[in-house]
């Protein structure tokens, strides 16, 4: 399935570098964008059993919550590329920094776990789009020469925010509610968009035709979508003894499999998968961030349902129990 669409390419003229404090405060702006993303995949976990209590949910329904951002995420980050060239970089970063603070008014004010979870997804796809656009910024902005240093300096945001994630959301469920890990995005989120506006420039660039993989979109939605359902449900439905586990499991098979296929042989791919057959040290570290991740996230999730269900620790104390992990 091919749309062909004209947009823009991601080519800086020299003469665009920043200089002064414009880029001092251009660099600040994308690392608090970064952050706002990374933040709210950890604070969340920390508030999970007061938002089972709260909204009447079960722990299965509300890890929904997590998972649904994710998700949203997973979707988006392949996108980001060909929609900040379409767009503009500074018109799609600002964009998403404001979809994502609304979407956090509409997290804190949702009055049941099925909204919270739909306004969760469209959180998930403002912030899906916050990392690699800041990062695409920061290249923008600086020189060559300068980008080693730039990279490094947000390299220590992007540590920051998932270690900060769980010590905030503990504190703001103690002595606040659990609402507050949703509504504290919304002032941060609107002074970084101010900023975007006012010291972010569009860059200057030409033309071209490009096909977008809508195909290769769906079948990594579907595909994802699917299994997560799986997991998410196989336990309380005995996993492959029921009809919608057993089909869920063919759709997310055939689907991924699809996924890879359509990749490997699509001209524009959404995700290039070939770059892992020309370069074993990525595919490496691609498979070892699996590995990591597969282990660190499950962790992130049960960890606090567990010392708050079962050792009676407070949101804070959780808090601090994952910030070795994060």
């Amino acid at each position: 399935m091919k749309t062909e669409i004209s947009t823009a390419s991601a080519t800086l003229p020299v003469h665009t570098y920043e200089t002064g404090i414009r880029k001092v405060i251009i660099t600040v702006t994308v690392i608090i964008a970064a952050m706002l993303e990374l933040i709210d995949t950890t604070i969340v976990n920390v508030a999970i059993n007061h938002i089972s209590g709260n909204l009447g949910a079960s722990i299965e329904d509300v890890s929904w919550v997590v998972t649904s951002y994710a998700i949203a995420n997973v979707i988006v980050i392949p996108l980001s590329g060909f929609l900040g060239n379409l767009l503009g970089r500074r018109t799609y970063f600002i964009g998403s920094i404001l979809l994502f603070t609304f979407a956090s008014l509409l997290c804190g004010i949702a009055d049941n776990i099925w909204m919270l979870v739909l306004f969760r997804f469209i959180q998930g796809i403002g912030g899906g789009a916050l990392l690699p656009t800041s990062q695409a910024i920061l290249y923008e902005t600086f020189k060559p020469e300068e980008r080693g240093a730039a990279t490094g300096l947000f390299s220590m945001g992007l540590v920051l925010g998932p270690t900060i994630g769980p010590l905030l959301g503990g504190y703001l469920v103690d002595y606040f509610s659990w609402e507050w890990c949703f509504f504290v995005n919304i002032p941060v989120g609107l002074l970084a968009a101010w900023s975007a506006y006012t010291f972010i420039r569009e860059p200057k660039v030409k033309h071209d035709v490009v096909k977008i993989d809508w195909a290769g979109i769906g079948l990594l939605a579907l595909g994802i979508g699917s299994l997560q359902f799986i997991l998410e449900r196989g336990q309380s439905k005995d996993w492959f003894e029921t009809s919608s586990i057993t089909w869920f499991t063919i759709i997310a098979i055939v689907s991924l499999a699809l996924f890879v296929w359509w990749e490997l042989h699509f001209e524009h791919p959404a995700v290039d998968l070939s770059v892992l057959a020309r370069s074993k040290t990525l595919a490496i570290a691609a498979l070892l961030t699996f590995v990591v991740g597969y282990g660190l996230y499950g962790s992130l999730f049960v960890f606090p349902v567990f010392v708050q269900r079962l050792l009676g620790f407070t949101a804070v104390l959780t808090g601090l129990v994952l910030f070795p992990s994060a």
